[in-house]
């Protein structure tokens, strides 16, 4: 196989690449000076040599443990279980929560082959031990049929294991700015169902 048709190839491993998208990557690169194909094989190099997983949370960090269980700010009574390492950035991104983090590392799908064993919740039981200060786990899975049966999971794991702590769920339902008109009929479902009163009703 040709250096071209390597590179293509990894690329087209990449989520949301196809075949054609990886050509254009790899002949984009040909074009470019040969610094900048290097400096990219360099940032490639070091994010697999410096990025791990947190020993504590498992989100992903070059330090241990990362900058959100290092911040003695954080509330550390709230922990907030998601399934990948990038769904942490986009609670970040929402400003509100202050709480840390329980990465999965994937959710239940048996039709792939991924069942309890592969996820990461031996490390989430521990951090719920007795004396741990812990009081509430929210469960921020995807709203898929994987996100809730592996929400469902953690839930009775967790309530039988730890049945002071109080386990939640993110609610779902209409986004801001949408029209309800053009909501499906699932979405309103969930939105009616986690429904709550006006402040001060």
């Amino acid at each position: 196989m040709s250096a071209i048709e390597e590179l293509v190839a990894e690329f087209a491993k990449l989520p949301g690449i196809g075949r054609k998208t990886a050509q254009r990557l790899t002949y984009f690169l040909l074009k470019q000076p040969r610094e900048e194909s290097a400096r990219l094989s360099r940032a490639v190099a070091a994010l697999g040599e410096r990025v791990h997983a947190c020993s504590s949370c498992g989100d992903l960090t070059e330090a241990d443990p990362c900058a959100i269980c290092a911040d003695p700010r954080r509330d550390a009574g709230l922990i907030c279980v998601v399934e990948e390492a990038s769904d942490v950035a986009a609670v970040e991104r929402a400003g509100e929560y202050r709480g840390r983090y329980h990465v999965l590392g994937g959710r239940l799908s048996p039709l792939d082959g991924g069942g309890p064993d592969r996820l990461n919740i031996p490390a989430l039981l521990g951090r719920l031990a007795n004396g741990s200060g812990v009081r509430e786990v929210i469960v921020a899975t995807n709203p898929s049929v994987e996100g809730e049966a592996t929400a469902h999971y953690v839930e009775r794991t967790v309530r039988v294991r730890s049945p002071d702590v109080v386990v939640s769920r993110l609610a779902r339902g209409l986004p801001v700015g949408g029209e309800l008109e053009y909501a499906d009929g699932e979405t309103i479902a969930q939105a009616l169902s986690a429904r709550r009163q006006f402040p001060g009703a």
